[in-house]
Order: structure tokens, then C-alpha cells, then sequence
């Protein structure tokens, strides 16, 4: 059976996993939760096992927009080893499962005695700063259909199953573009037999024929996190 720990927590040293889990407790990813909220402090931290966040802006008046996306293979609030009490961003459970919890005054007494800790929560926030990066180039030069795909991949790689729940809307909110044109662009994978969708089911059907139709973002998101990690997403 495969792992459903945090892929950070996995790392970690035998004793510096200990210390870490004695400061944490069980916490269950409601879908559709709010983790966090723009302006508002930090009161905890999250290591999800299962499920993922998306982080999600607005813009004046315009709809939000998906900036990140944080799984197994990270952490929710990593800005507070950086001395931060808040994010620009509303962090929305958008794939349910079960994390890890620690209060922010716990995570900064571990970073400060934890150098093991310290060294992979900087080193995840630094694949966060590459992977915004590139999303943001992204959404400026790379039409629908190629960043559906990849969109589809990342939650599919978080969720750990080929099936989940989403919704025409939601997807049009994620990408930053009108329900048309996701409607088009699904209907195209759909077409070309990679996806099935039917009354918000989507279930990726050909992996690999759904990695050759995302742009080049999601290898480079996988390459980033290598790099960094010195482990494969």
C-alpha cells in the first residue's frame, strides 16, 4: 500500500520526525474549508497526508485566480519561518483528506531546534517561489487547453486517485478564464478519449496521452521540485 504520510515529514530523520509529530495533531481537510484568509494571521501550519489546497487571489474586482497548490509533497504556511503572520492568499481545501496541524508558535520553537526541519521547509518554499514563478508565465503565453491538462495532472498527482470532483465553474475560476472556454477545452480531452467528465466527475482516463497534451509548465514543475528536494515529486 502506498505511503499517505507528508512527503516532508517521510524525510526527516527518525528522532527529528518524532519531535516534529509530538507538536503536531490530526486535522481533517474539509472540502471547500478556509485555511487562511489575506490579512489575517497565521494561527497554525499544515502538513497534508491526503487531499490539496489550492491558493487562490483576487484582483479588484476580478474573480480569483489559482496561484498555488500545496499537497503530500508540502507544507500549508511555510511563510511563517520567514517571520510572516499572513499571506496575500485565501488558502480553500480543494481536495479532502487527512494532515497534520501545529500551532504557529510550535512550528517556530521546532524550526529553531529542528535543523532538519529547517532545512526542507526552506528549501519547499523555495520550490513554491519557482513553481509560482512559472504558473504566472503560464497563464500569460499558454491557451486553455494545455494548462487544463496540466491543472488536471497536479490534482490528480495530490488527490492520489484518478477521480475526483470539480466543476466546469470551478475550473474556469482556478484557471483565471471564462466557463467557455473550459467547456471547449474539456470537451476536447474528452473527445481524444484522456478524460471522462459527467455531472462534475472527472476521472483521467490515459495519463500519459494527458501528459503530452499539457504545455511544458507541468514537467517543469516536477523537474523544479527534484532539483530542490534532490527526491521526484
Amino acid at each position: 500500500m502506498a505511503s499517505t504520510e507528508n512527503q516532508l515529514i517521510e524525510r526527516l530523520p527518525q528522532a527529528a520526525r518524532k519531535q516534529l509529530l509530538d507538536q503536531c495533531e490530526p486535522f481533517e481537510l474539509t472540502l471547500s474549508a478556509e485555511l487562511s484568509a489575506p490579512g489575517t494571521p497565521l494561527s497554525h501550519a499544515y502538513f497534508p497526508r491526503e487531499g490539496f489546497v489550492s491558493l487562490v487571489v483576487g484582483v479588484d474586482s476580478h474573480p480569483s485566480l489559482e496561484v498555488g497548490m500545496v499537497g503530500r509533497e508540502a507544507m500549508l504556511g511555510a511563510e511563517l519561518i520567514l517571520g510572516a503572520a499572513s499571506t496575500p492568499w485565501r488558502a480553500l481545501v480543494q481536495g479532502a483528506g487527512a494532515s497534520w496541524r501545529i500551532g504557529a508558535a510550535a512550528l517556530r520553537t521546532e524550526t529553531a531546534t529542528n535543523p532538519a526541519l529547517l532545512r526542507l521547509l526552506q528549501a519547499s518554499v523555495l520550490v513554491r517561489l519557482h513553481q509560482q514563478a512559472t504558473a504566472s508565465a503560464c497563464e500569460r503565453y499558454h491557451t486553455i487547453r494545455p494548462r487544463l491538462a496540466r491543472w488536471l495532472l497536479m490534482s490528480q498527482d495530490r488527490a492520489g486517485t484518478d477521480c475526483f470532483h470539480v466543476t466546469h465553474e470551478f475550473l474556469a475560476l482556478m484557471l483565471g478564464v471564462r466557463r467557455v472556454g473550459v467547456t471547449v477545452a474539456a470537451s476536447a480531452l474528452q473527445d481524444s478519449g484522456l478524460i471522462s467528465y459527467r455531472r462534475g466527475e472527472m476521472t483521467v482516463l490515459d495519463r500519459q496521452g494527458m501528459q503530452a497534451q499539457a504545455c511544458s509548465c507541468y514537467a517543469a514543475d516536477k523537474a523544479i521540485y527534484t532539483e530542490l528536494m534532490g527526491v521526484a515529486a
